[in-house]
């Protein structure tokens, strides 16, 4: 019965630690200083958020503030202030240029892909995918998440460029989120 209990004990610690932190954090994780709430909508827990105030203006110049607040459900990939100031200098203020509103539409929805994956799911995803989760994005095109030998996630990117998950399974009242270090580019 011991042996029993302690591979138990070794399939819940590894299920754990494949979820991420986020998943051993307290019903209302933080994210950027401010709890994320799963009765709140993706949009309204982003705009609590201190790491997440360039994503939201960028989601508000895109007009998609209405449909990420909607029923979904969605996962989102949401980069954080640092993620965007890795871009080149002035990039994000060309962006949110109402004149450029559809390239900046055609990046955050690479970020987006429809339904609710939890990190669970991607890994599950990628172990029968080979090691390699391919996600399609509400944009069209695929992101593929995959796990480094330290048992990080991480996903790539249509150009070869990689984000990691830095927190994941921000579980939302429309969806999930997983906070993610870099800007995706379709």
């Amino acid at each position: 019965m011991k042996s029993h209990n302690r591979k138990i004990a070794f399939a819940l610690a590894g299920a754990l630690l494949l979820t991420g932190t986020a998943s051993l954090q307290a019903k209302n994780p933080m994210v950027g200083g401010a709890s994320m709430y799963p009765t709140k909508t993706i949009v309204e827990n982003a705009m609590q958020s201190k790491d997440h105030t360039t994503l939201v203006a960028a989601v508000k110049a895109a007009g998609l503030v209405d449909t990420l607040s909607g029923p979904g459900p969605f996962t989102v990939f949401a980069p954080t202030n640092a993620a965007f100031a890795k871009l080149p200098a002035g990039t994000v203020d060309m962006l949110v240029k109402p004149e450029n509103k559809a390239k900046l539409t055609k990046i955050l929805t690479y970020h987006v892909v429809p339904g609710r994956m939890t990190a669970m799911d991607i890994a599950a995803k990628a172990k029968a995918n080979g090691g390699k989760a391919m996600l399609k994005t509400v944009q069209g095109e695929t992101l593929t998440a995959w796990k480094d030998k330290a048992g990080a996630w991480w996903l790539t990117d249509a150009k070869g460029g990689k984000a990691k998950i830095t927190i994941a399974n921000v579980m939302r009242s429309n969806g999930v989120i997983h906070v993610v270090d870099t800007v995706l580019m379709p």
